[in-house]
């Protein structure tokens, strides 16, 4: 089947045979695709590597047989949002978590949708935890493991803002004491069901109920870049204890 100027992204690419990647690819209209970029490691090759960047909005030709496709060609139709430091690595964490939680070939053109929408907010300078917290919620809506935000899981009735929570992904928010690790405001999670940003407290606790109901989607394993980004984030922390030292 040939796809032609079907708007993609590259996800993540990987060495392939002597001189072609394997691309992951999310694409509009047909999912998480699979893409082998043939002869693109030569020297001398008419599609350049630097065309098949992560964040790049493209168009792709393809002709898909079995499980994978094959390149075409590659058509850059805007300019990639510019990604740098923290929000690279934000990036680079949506692109994997979008790997490891979808099926190639599985169409959800509202994810595509939401992805295109969230590097430009990377991008701006927002929040990287809210952009971040916003995604994750919406990736999992679409893909029908839905947060229960609202409504006590026991009980069916509306949260308390000021009660804590723990959330049990296969049930939602229990009611608990403040001192429970992983606990969250039931504002916290109000906050998330209905877009506003809360506190910094908030967030923290979002990311970790986040990590938590993520993790169990993937069976208990573990997102290489929650290494990388815990690791820039005590360099960074690092950097600004040392610049408030004397001289």
């Amino acid at each position: 089947m040939r796809l032609e100027q079907q708007p993609a992204y590259v996800l993540h690419s990987r060495p392939y045979r002597e001189t072609s990647l394997l691309l992951e690819c999310l694409t509009r209209e047909h999912g998480r695709l699979g893409v082998v970029a043939r002869g693109v490691r030569r020297e001398r090759s008419r599609l350049q590597r630097s065309q098949l960047e992560p964040f790049q909005p493209l168009a792709l030709d393809l002709l898909l047989r079995g499980e994978l496709a094959t390149l075409q060609s590659a058509e850059t139709i805007a300019m990639p949002p510019r990604l740098v430091g923290d929000a690279g690595l934000a990036g680079l964490y949506l692109n994997e978590l979008v790997v490891r939680l979808t099926e190639r070939q599985d169409p959800h053109p509202e994810l595509f949708a939401v992805y295109a929408q969230t590097l430009p907010r990377l991008a701006s300078g927002e929040s990287l935890g809210w952009t971040l917290r916003r995604f994750e919620r919406d990736l999992l809506e679409i893909l029908g493991y839905g947060l229960q935000l609202e409504f006590a899981a026991e009980t069916g009735e509306h949260l308390v803002s000021t009660q804590f929570y723990r959330y049990q992904v296969e049930q939602g928010p229990v009611p608990c004491a403040a001192s429970t690790p992983h606990a969250a405001r039931g504002s916290d999670l109000l906050a998330l069901a209905q877009d506003h940003m809360p506190d910094g407290a908030g967030l923290a606790a979002l990311r970790n109920i986040m990590r938590e109901v993520i993790r169990f989607h993937l069976g208990g394993a573990e997102l290489r870049a929650w290494r990388v980004l815990a690791a820039a984030m005590s360099s960074s922390g690092r950097k600004e204890q040392g610049k408030s030292r004397p001289s």
